[in-house]
């Protein structure tokens, strides 16, 4: 389920974009009322024993912005939010960040995985990170200190679809290609 960059769920839970007056704006509980609703929706269709992963933008980084009169989603936000996800039946939360509106967003390596780390930290549950992921061995540090439990790629692999493979073999591993094109090995 999509509850980042600006999707519809990510509008109901920012404060920064939802401005509603009824039971689903104002506060923390009423902005996170809708999602939780649709959660459940999708819970009562989907399979017990398939996972449903929450994608959710940990922060909007906009109560990081100065210049910004006005609240925006927090991580301290998104920990809260993701307690009650899990209790919803989600099975996985992968945290990204930002998408709502423009805004300063730090160009260093950890700025995303940082916040997965902090929300794996304070929950019980499976976490997936993020966002500059291009090293393999720091993505495997990741995943080996338990920072996470997931890497989930986009542009590495749109840049490079063999990455995966190469991932493997620079980290000593055996690269696994699809059974059609083993015989090129």
């Amino acid at each position: 389920m999509h509850a980042a960059h600006g999707y519809l769920l990510h509008s109901f839970l920012s404060p920064a974009s939802n401005k509603r007056t009824d039971n689903y704006g104002g506060s923390f509980e009423n902005r996170v009322r809708f999602p939780l609703e649709v959660i459940d929706a999708v819970r009562e269709v989907w399979p017990d024993e398939l996972p449903v992963f929450l994608r959710v933008s940990t922060t909007d980084w906009i109560e990081e912005d100065p210049s910004v009169d006005r609240a925006g989603w927090t991580v301290d936000e998104t920990v809260r939010f993701s307690r009650l996800a899990l209790e919803h039946g989600i099975d996985l939360i992968d945290c990204s960040s930002g998408g709502l509106e423009p805004a300063p967003i730090p160009r260093n390596r950890d700025y995303q995985t940082r916040y997965a780390a902090r929300v794996r930290a304070e929950i019980d549950a499976p976490v997936a990170a993020v966002g500059r992921i291009t090293d393999p061995h720091w993505a495997a540090e990741l995943i080996g200190d338990e920072t996470v439990d997931a890497i989930f790629l986009g542009r590495a692999l749109l840049r490079d679809p063999s990455w995966v493979n190469a991932a493997a073999a620079s980290t000593g591993e055996r690269p696994r290609f699809v059974e059609q094109y083993d015989y090129a090995l």
